[in-house]
């Protein structure tokens, strides 16, 4: 499992990646042909309600799968984002069966 974290505008926090990689490692366990993912954090500055960007890019056979949520906390962001991604790979994993 491969994870690669890019902050774009925030400083970089350990705890967010051992939080976020915690999620994840749960989804390749699930999901065996996941290969590699990849984790951006953005801060927008003109939105204060919300603001926090989290985006979740995973590599796996076929076209990639790509989620993002804009909230108000970063780990609020990662479990939505995280669930919008288990999503997408339950329909892939529903092709995948029917070989």
């Amino acid at each position: 499992m491969t994870v690669n974290f890019q902050y774009v505008g925030v400083d970089v926090s350990e705890s967010l990646s051992t939080f976020t990689k915690e999620k994840l490692e749960k989804l390749f366990n699930r999901y065996e042909f996941l290969i590699s993912a990849m984790v951006y954090f953005k801060q927008e500055g003109s939105d204060h309600e919300a603001g926090k960007i989290c985006n979740i890019e995973l590599s796996l056979p076929g076209p990639r799968l790509y989620a993002t949520s804009n909230e108000h906390n970063f780990e609020v962001a990662v479990r939505e984002t995280i669930s919008d991604l288990e999503r997408q790979l339950k329909k892939r994993k529903e092709v995948y069966k029917v070989y």
